[in-house]
């Protein structure tokens, strides 16, 4: 922790957000935020000293932990040596960084298109993908988040969407989530045909030759960790293969250690046509996000202009950072740590809260990528009010935890650098927390 800190700042900090600064999604007069003066690894502390596990990740980005010292050494560097290069240009950093990302993907893809963030990525990889088939419709999940920009958000399956409807071509189908099935599946079986039932009826429903692509999360995130049974992504690239349809993975979210893999998607035997990516390839360190794409749609535009760009696209300080932590994460095992962590420590220890505590009706997740359900009779998966939900944010915060929440979820996301002993603090807080909310 800095020694410098000054309790002043803090109130200095609060009173310049609340005078100046307008919150995404967020009705601006009741915003109360916390104000966080410095961070190192899994943990962060506010202007008064008190320290606080980040069980959020930030925004779930913040995979190689907070202030790694080869990711600031790595900016730091590039910005002695040179801070912006035009996207027409070529630099060092950049194709290192496309590099390094191609390593992990797979021999399928050949380039990378980057963007600022996760929202242009999808953006783009629509349009990649309407461009490729001469196609127009996106088929995207209910129960999903694609990011704020114009297609990205028609393309989200949650409520967030209906505000901002002025895209064209995108229709939404029921994705699988058994715990609360739409499909009256018993079994993760039952829930995998099924929902591979409804998704090619509305392909054929839809007209599969209007069809440009599939936008799927590999392990939708926001939604509330959904993991796919078995035979799910599969199945639905062997849909797209029947109808001609792209398949796009968005992996802003899952990719990059949160599930234990390089790639979330590669721990379910499937290869995509494009992949997004943005967060956790950096941690958010510099803001980047992009689209992998494979060599057949790389090569449709080898003589045809790609109507896109970005002024900051592949940003050298970006690409350092990417280069950084794409190095370090491989040297230090920190993908290992993540899967191992989610297996020997979360896994377990969250499965032994659920059973202690009612108000968890199930828990899911992999890696350091886990959500709680919460709900008010486990009989009936009644979701929890959101009261409730604030007042066990409120528990954690005074513990020491910072949560993320979403909806009737606690999401237990913490860096893919979080240690069994950090884990073991995590729990024994989440326990507390909920004995307090339970007993009223």
């Amino acid at each position: 922790m800095s020694t410098t800190i000054d309790p002043a700042d803090g109130t200095l900090a609060y009173d310049l957000d609340r005078a100046h600064v307008f919150h995404s999604w967020s009705a601006q007069a009741a915003l109360k935020p916390f104000v966080i003066a410095g961070a190192l690894g899994s943990t962060l502390w506010d202007y008064d000293g008190k320290e606080y596990l980040d069980f959020s990740s930030q925004l779930v980005n913040m995979n190689i932990g907070h202030q790694h010292p080869k990711v600031i050494q790595a900016i730091k560097d590039q910005a002695d040596t040179i801070t912006m290069v035009a996207p027409p240009h070529a630099n060092l950093a950049r194709g290192q960084a496309a590099q390094r990302i191609l390593a992990r993907a797979g021999s399928s893809f050949g380039s990378v298109f980057f963007t600022n963030g996760g929202a242009d990525a999808n953006e783009n990889a629509i349009r990649m993908a309407r461009l490729t088939t001469g196609r127009d419709k996106v088929l995207s999940t209910y129960r999903s988040y694609h990011g704020n920009t114009g297609a990205a958000v028609v393309a989200t399956g949650d409520w967030r969407r209906v505000p901002n409807e002025f895209a064209r071509g995108h229709v939404h189908f029921f994705g699988p989530f058994l715990y609360r099935s739409e499909f009256w599946a018993q079994t993760p079986e039952e829930e995998c045909a099924r929902a591979l039932h409804h998704l090619e009826r509305v392909i054929q429903a839809e007209g599969s030759s209007s069809i440009a692509a599939i936008l799927l999360e590999s392990v939708p995130g926001t939604a509330g960790v959904l993991v796919p049974p078995p035979g799910y992504l599969v199945g639905v690239r062997e849909l797209c293969d029947k109808y001609g349809i792209l398949l796009i993975l968005d992996e802003v979210m899952c990719g990059f250690g949160r599930t234990g893999e390089w790639f979330a998607f590669q721990g379910f035997d499937v290869v995509p046509d494009l992949i997004t990516f943005a967060k956790g390839v950096n941690s958010g360190y510099v803001p980047v996000g992009g689209v992998v794409i494979s060599d057949a749609i790389a090569h449709e535009f080898d003589t045809r202009v790609f109507p896109g760009g970005l002024t900051y696209s592949g940003h050298p300080l970006a690409a350092a950072s990417i280069v950084a932590s794409m190095d370090a994460m491989a040297d230090e095992g920190i993908i290992d740590n993540a899967r191992m962590i989610g297996t020997d420590h979360l896994g377990p220890g969250l499965a032994k809260l659920a059973a202690a505590h009612p108000l968890i009706g199930e828990v899911r997740g992999m890696g350091v990528f886990w959500a709680l359900d919460l709900v008010s009779d486990p009989a009936t998966r009644a979701p929890v009010s959101a009261a409730v939900v604030g007042e066990l944010k409120g528990e954690l915060m005074k513990r020491g935890l910072l949560p993320f929440a979403a909806d009737n979820r606690i999401h237990v996301v913490p860096p893919c650098v979080i240690t069994p002993d950090e884990v073991a603090r995590a729990l024994a807080i989440y326990d507390e927390a909920f004995a307090a909310v339970e007993a009223g």
